[in-house]
């Protein structure tokens, strides 16, 4: 009896095992993303106004906040005409910092094509190419 009752719980244990890993989905490699090529045209500034001030357009803004939030480390940001924001990543693991390339672009309107991920709601861009929109009429008052 003792024998047939360690057979049953083997045979149990496989069988569990076995559906688990049938039921499971992997999880060794990362989910994802949604990702095409495109092109984006808005402007380059901080994270936080956009972030926190629902009113903050692509074209109407305060440069000089802008500027001063760059400088002391906000995340930059594209912000598309339609209120999109775009966070500019590297196309490497581990990700590298994309301040460099876009501090010359703070409080410029411009177009960026690249590789654009999407998830859950968030976007990000892989910048191929950036370049300034100067015929984009920017008003830049400060509030």
């Amino acid at each position: 009896m003792n024998r047939f009752v360690s057979v049953l719980l083997v045979s149990f244990s496989i069988a569990s095992i076995s559906a688990m890993s049938q039921a499971s989905p992997k999880t060794d490699q990362p989910p994802s993303s949604a990702q095409s090529k495109k092109t984006i045209e808005g402007l380059v500034r901080d994270i936080a106004c956009p972030i926190q001030n629902l009113e903050a357009k692509a074209t109407e803004f305060n440069l000089q906040c802008a500027l001063e939030c760059a400088r002391h480390g906000s995340p930059l940001i594209i912000q598309t005409a339609d209120g999109e924001l775009y966070i500019p990543i590297s196309g490497s693991m581990p990700d590298t910092d994309q301040r460099e390339k876009l501090m010359p672009f703070v409080g410029k309107y411009v177009r960026a094509s690249g590789t654009i991920y999407e998830r859950k709601g968030t976007r990000a861009i892989v910048i191929s190419d950036i370049k300034e929109m100067k015929e984009v009429h920017l008003t830049t008052d400060a509030k």
